[in-house]
């Protein structure tokens, strides 16, 4: 029971998260612009106007190269050939199986960062990280929403996908500022 309640509670913040993004598509579809913010401790090129500073689960989609394990089994004395090293056959083809499956293209490296929407691009700074970033406008190739999320992919770089209550927002300002540079 208090499970279904913790559930219908959750729903609450992606529904208004995503009338959020439903009004600015209407504002901006209507001629109206962007409201700058100010962000005070981040770095801005020249030209560069901050649209949004928001906290967002940030994860990146790609694939790695398989980790072989190592293979396992005992040493076992046999009667005339002595100690000799039996495999677990079995053991190894299933852990070759998952090292596989692990390497596969899926979502990676999950993590809360702080997210500013510039003029210029995406730009997020991870915990405890000195530096910003930069997902750069220019550089983007495609955008969808993905469940609560927004998936920004890019022609040099692995996919992004941002997801959490501010993402809605985030998409819809993102694919305004694409099409109005371009």
């Amino acid at each position: 029971m208090w499970r279904r309640r913790l559930d219908r509670a959750g729903d609450l913040p992606p529904r208004a998260a995503g009338e959020a993004a439903h009004r600015l598509a209407h504002h901006l579809q209507a001629g109206g612009e962007l409201a700058p913010v100010a962000v005070d401790d981040f770095p801005r090129a020249d030209g560069e106007v901050a649209f949004a500073d928001v906290v967002c689960s940030i994860a990146r989609f790609y694939g790695t190269d398989v980790v072989h394990p190592r293979l396992v089994g005992d040493f076992e004395y046999h009667p005339t050939f002595g100690q000799q090293w039996v495999s677990n056959r079995r053991l190894d083809a299933r852990r070759l199986r998952e090292a596989r499956d692990a390497a596969e293209p899926q979502w990676r490296d999950h993590n809360v960062a702080r997210v500013v929407l510039t003029s210029m691009g995406v730009r997020l700074k991870l915990p405890g990280s000195p530096t910003w970033l930069p997902f750069d406008h220019a550089l983007l190739s495609g955008l969808s929403a993905q469940g609560h999320g927004v998936v920004l992919s890019y022609t040099v770089c692995a996919p992004l996908l941002l997801a959490g209550a501010a993402a809605p927002w985030l998409g819809v300002a993102v694919e305004h500022l694409r099409n109005s540079s371009s």
